[in-house]
């Protein structure tokens, strides 16, 4: 079974090169993310993340939401192994499928049915499992004959209905999503929540950052609420949803 441990975890940003009195009294004025302070060295440091601990087991649906800057994102990219936890401890069981960029690894010289290729590759499957899922990935990007051309030739929405399909396509244990409803034009979202849909369905633990109200009732059995880069909430989604907006 999946599972996440994170116990006092925290993520660090050292920032160099700057006048510390000059750069802190700016800084503060200006950002709504975690902390800024002086280490031991007297260097600047912003605490994206600051002493989290948590657990998600086997069906947990966890909603992430906070002001822009809370931690969100820093949190979903701590889960996703691009950053590595400055103090404390994190364990995740199972394999981790993060939907964070979905244009990452897109080629614009390639054809669709080559994006198809490289993207479902850097996502973690085997040419097989590929070939095998090609004509359902094709179906749903509603794209047509534009898979045998170039990406320069496609619209923006062209791009990210293509990118969300090659995304789509995995199978996931843990499930990370930044987002990812907002994706493609209005034709496209019924049959991108759908899929969308069935890939939560089928996932073990998914951790979900979202502004959408509606997806965190809907989706979420626990919600962290974070601000400044700490736990302000974890719990019941409609208790976050109240202190959040309050």
């Amino acid at each position: 079974m999946a599972r996440i441990d994170l116990r006092k975890v925290s993520v660090e940003f050292p920032i160099y090169n700057v006048n510390a009195r000059s750069f802190k009294k700016k800084f503060l004025r200006l950002a709504t993310g975690g902390a800024v302070v002086k280490d031991a060295n007297q260097h600047i440091v912003v605490n994206a993340l600051k002493d989290i601990t948590l657990t998600l087991k086997h069906g947990d649906r966890l909603g992430l939401i906070g002001h822009n800057g809370a931690g969100k994102s820093t949190m979903l990219r701590l889960l996703a192994g691009v950053y590595e936890p400055t103090s404390g401890d994190l364990r995740t069981d199972g394999h981790v499928s993060p939907m964070l960029d979905i244009m990452h690894g897109i080629e614009t010289e390639f054809t669709g049915y080559e994006n198809i290729m490289q993207r479902g590759t850097l996502l973690g499957l085997s040419r097989a499992e590929i070939k095998a899922q090609i004509q359902e990935i094709a179906e749903l990007t509603g794209l047509g004959d534009y898979l045998s051309m170039p990406m320069r030739t496609y619209s923006s929405g062209m791009m990210v209905r293509l990118a969300f399909s090659i995304s789509a396509s995995i199978k996931p244990d843990i499930l990370l999503i930044d987002e990812i409803f907002n994706a493609g034009d209005a034709d496209f979202l019924e049959k991108a929540r759908g899929r969308m849909i069935h890939l939560l369905n089928q996932s073990s633990i998914v951790v979900m950052a979202t502004h959408s109200d509606d997806l965190i009732t809907e989706f979420c059995n626990k919600v962290l609420l974070l601000e400044g880069g700490q736990i302000k909430y974890l719990g019941d989604p409609g208790e976050a949803l109240r202190l959040y907006h309050n």
